[in-house]
């Protein structure tokens, strides 16, 4: 039957050659994970930043004073975080109309939020 012999598993080539796209594999899955981690943290913050914006707007509409023309500002508190805001207020063409602007800075100094509204003055 002679010098045939089969033989059954990898060689070291093919094993180095499978490590390495199993190694290529597993640093793309860990980037991908660290890229979505980022952008669930951005998301959040941009969230809670929405909801103090949210929660100005809603106490310049719902206070029976309007609010003063010119600009305000200040820092709420939420989900154990600092968040400066910015109202500026402003008279509108009808006279009977005021144009709220809210802006919301991210802790780290960009801005995260902005909401426009309008109230009736008076």
């Amino acid at each position: 039957m002679g010098n045939d012999k089969h033989e059954d598993g990898f060689t070291l080539i093919e094993a180095l050659v499978a490590l390495a796209v199993f190694g290529l594999a597993a640093v793309t899955l860990l980037r991908l994970e660290g890229s979505t981690l980022t952008g669930a943290r951005l998301l959040e913050r941009k969230v809670i930043a929405q909801i103090v914006a949210r929660n100005l707007a809603a106490e310049a509409v719902t206070d029976p004073v309007s609010v003063p023309f010119g600009t305000a500002s200040g820092v709420e508190t939420e989900a154990g975080t600092d968040w400066h805001w910015r109202r500026e207020t402003s008279r509108l063409p009808d006279s009977r109309l005021q144009q709220i602007s809210i802006s919301v800075d991210d802790p780290a100094g960009g801005e995260a939020a902005a909401l426009v509204l309008y109230r009736r003055v008076g």
